[in-house]
């Protein structure tokens, strides 16, 4: 088992960064892709940014590319996502969530890959 717990949500303005930061415990050892999704009310979960085992590779959805960085740091157990120019249409709970793989450069971004999630940080971009 692996537990995921995200931190850094907030009420921001828009126009203003975040960072988002998810540390995983228990059953680190294995291999996993990290990846972002978020949920906004009324709609599904979507998909926002993931990342390699190795961290070298990383995908993000159109809605984020330019705006979001995805990063790891193997050492902590930790990924995180670095917002900028947040936008109203950015307000959502962010999931945190792990894939196991045994490919070290392989991302995902469908969210059945993916193995284990967090419960999530809100994140408010308003005025």
């Amino acid at each position: 088992q692996v537990q995921l717990v995200e931190s850094g949500g907030g009420l921001v303005q828009p126009g203003d960064s975040l960072k988002l930061s998810c540390v995983a415990s228990g059953r680190t050892s294995s291999s996993y892709a990290m990846g972002w999704f978020r949920q906004a009310p009324g709609k599904g979960r979507e998909f926002v940014a993931s990342i390699s085992v190795n961290g070298d590779n990383t995908r993000y959805a159109d809605s984020g590319a330019g705006r979001f960085t995805i990063s790891r740091d193997n050492d902590k157990n930790a990924v995180y996502l670095q917002m900028s120019s947040l936008k109203p249409e950015d307000t959502a709970v962010y999931y945190c969530a792990a894939a196991a793989s045994i490919y070290p450069d392989q991302v995902y971004r469908v969210n059945t890959r993916f193995n284990y999630w967090g419960q999530g940080t809100q994140v408010t971009v308003s005025s």
